[in-house]
């Protein structure tokens, strides 16, 4: 019989509207699941059960008439991210007692929708790398094979997702943090436009890279936690896209868009590297669900190249000086201190002419690529990595390694526009692989759409580790058989 954590956040909010579940019951349904597994795969910094359950608690009370899609359901907020009375460490020693006064805006928005939050996912040290494994907690392993990591710097999010501690969750994407995390744990990960979600109350903006963004199983859970983000919050540095009527899960759910332009491509643009089969044959197949559903695809060059990296790699520098007490800068990983090291003698003169640069090679890329109204690329160039095998490393090659693993999905936070990472592939070790599918900036709806179309094409994708059945079902009270233990 299903147990609560098979249902999608989407089924889970449903069964508490039906009166199957109570929120109550799902939060402590799967926080045992954290008990159990939550250091197995690395997937928390600090849990807040009493948090949540004063929460789901809450969550029962509310009349169903003021009760939105995702109202009940467990979930998840990156460590990254400001949550007032929780310890927020951003992944780093240098912040392990810290405890915000505030929440930032998407932590308010969360809470209010009757999402209930288990707790800190892990991240990389102030958001980095591309892998999290830090000082404050384990290292966030990938539920599939937990030789592997989860990734970063939303890696918690992804483990924990996967590993279905929560259904959804929130994660933020300055450099692919949300589609590397999904691509290596088989989910869907959604960087949003620029603008589309804040990013407040605190920071500047970043020069517009990062946003925040939901992960999950399915894009119309995706969908769903997308509309509970996406709120406009006044003074944010970048205007927000309007909204498609009816909201991005009515977009999802009707998984119609028109027919479509798309532009297939396979060359790395931040590094001349070779591409892994296994991802170039889940381009491959995305490309043929596509056409099968009436799509134009065709090939286009690489919006940018190698290029491109000097550039985003001077501005990666300077957004690593986050501040940080000067007595706690011992704390830091080796790779964070050279990060800073090297950002630190980014003078501005320098600093702007890159952004310059970088803006002008974003327009002549937009050129190359003009009359597609979707890029399709792959994820990564290789389908997985070990846990360790980037932070063995002398720094210096080890952030090269990360921009050779990962080619293609900065650019879009260059660019701005919408990207989401889909797991079409397997390797032939089941291991799961990503695509990229790209959308031009502000019609978001269009590009989740057209994933919803893929997911139905290719018969869904919700599919589970071995670790998924690791832990027996909780003791939950059911009409329906839900929750009941598995025979």
């Amino acid at each position: 019989m299903a147990e609560p954590h098979d249902l999608t956040a989407l089924e889970q909010a449903d069964a508490i509207r039906r009166g199957e579940l109570s929120s109550v019951e799902l939060v402590e349904h799967h926080l045992r699941r954290v008990d159990a597994l939550g250091d197995t795969v690395g997937a928390f910094v600090t849990v807040t059960p009493d948090r949540a359950r004063a929460a789901a608690r809450a969550a029962d009370a509310v009349p169903a008439d003021e009760r939105g899609p995702l109202h009940g359901v467990p979930t998840a907020i990156k460590d990254l991210t400001l949550t007032a009375g929780v310890r927020t460490t951003f992944g780093s020693a240098a912040f392990a007692d810290f405890v915000p006064p505030i929440d930032a805006d998407v932590v308010r928005f969360i809470a209010a929708a009757g999402l209930v939050s288990l707790g800190k996912t892990t991240t990389s040290e102030l958001g980095c790398s591309l892998y999290s494994e830090g000082l404050v907690a384990p290292p966030a392993r990938n539920p599939w094979d937990l030789a592997y990591t989860a990734g970063g710097s939303s890696g918690g999010a992804a483990a924990a997702v996967a590993a279905g501690l929560v259904p959804v969750a929130q994660g933020s994407d300055g450099g692919g943090s949300l589609r590397i995390p999904a691509a290596l744990c088989g989910l869907v990960g959604y960087k949003p436009s620029r603008g589309l979600v804040s990013g407040g109350p605190l920071g500047f903006g970043a020069f517009g890279l990062p946003t925040n963004g939901p992960l999950g199983r399915t894009v119309a859970d995706v969908a769903a936690l997308l509309d509970v983000l996406a709120r406009p919050v006044p003074g944010e540095p970048y205007l927000p896209p309007a909204a498609p009527a009816g909201g991005y899960l009515a977009a999802a759910r009707e998984a119609a868009p028109r027919r479509l332009r798309i532009g297939r491509f396979i060359t790395p643009m931040l590094a001349d590297e070779p591409v892994h089969p296994d991802c170039v044959a889940a381009v491959d197949r995305a490309a043929e669900l596509l056409a099968a559903a009436g799509h134009e695809v065709v090939e286009v060059p690489a919006p940018l190249g190698p290029a491109a990296w000097p550039l985003f790699e001077t501005v990666w520098y300077v957004l690593a000086l986050s501040p940080v007490p000067p007595e706690r800068e011992s704390d830091l990983l080796p790779l964070t201190r050279f990060l800073r090291e090297r950002g630190a003698a980014v003078g501005a003169g320098p600093l702007m002419a890159a952004l310059g640069e970088l803006q002008a090679q974003v327009r002549l890329g937009v050129r190359r690529t003009a009359g597609c109204d979707l890029l399709l690329c792959p994820a990564l160039a290789a389908p997985q990595a070990s846990v360790g095998a980037f932070a063995a490393l002398d720094p210096a090659e080890d952030f090269d390694r990360q921009r050779r693993f990962s080619p293609y999905c900065a650019i879009f936070n260059v660019t701005g526009d919408p990207s989401v990472s889909l797991p079409l592939g397997r390797t032939v070790d089941g291991m799961p692989v990503g695509v990229l599918l790209t959308g031009r900036y502000g019609d978001d709806a269009t590009l989740i759409a057209t994933a919803a179309q893929l997911e139905h094409g290719c018969g869904g994708w919700d599919q589970h580790p071995a670790i998924w059945r690791a832990v027996g079902s909780a003791n939950v009270n059911s009409t329906s058989g839900v929750g009941h233990p598995s025979t």
